[in-house]
């Protein structure tokens, strides 16, 4: 079986009015379920990004293999998310 991996998304950016009420340094840890308060539309959009961090892959376009950077859809009131993968200390 794949190693699995814990993700955290933590708020970096946020402009205009977002209608969950996101806002900067806002974290959550994304293990097996999703977490309570965040925002379906901005976890559709780095769902795959997220799944990708879960198990192993990286992206090659970023200077960091455990990280990647996404925004929510909502181009007028963005909020930008930070994924981290977490790797657990041995």
């Amino acid at each position: 079986m794949a190693e699995r991996y814990n993700v955290q998304v933590r708020v970096i950016s946020q402009k205009g009015t977002c209608a969950i009420g996101h806002k900067v340094g806002d974290e959550f840890v994304i293990s097996r379920t999703t977490p309570e308060g965040i925002c379906l539309s901005a976890f559709n959009t780095f769902f795959p990004a997220m799944r990708t961090l879960m198990f192993g892959g990286t992206f090659p376009w970023s200077d960091d293999p455990d990280t990647a950077t996404m925004a929510c859809p909502d181009a007028e009131n963005p909020v930008v998310f930070k994924l981290t993968r977490i790797r657990e200390e041995s």
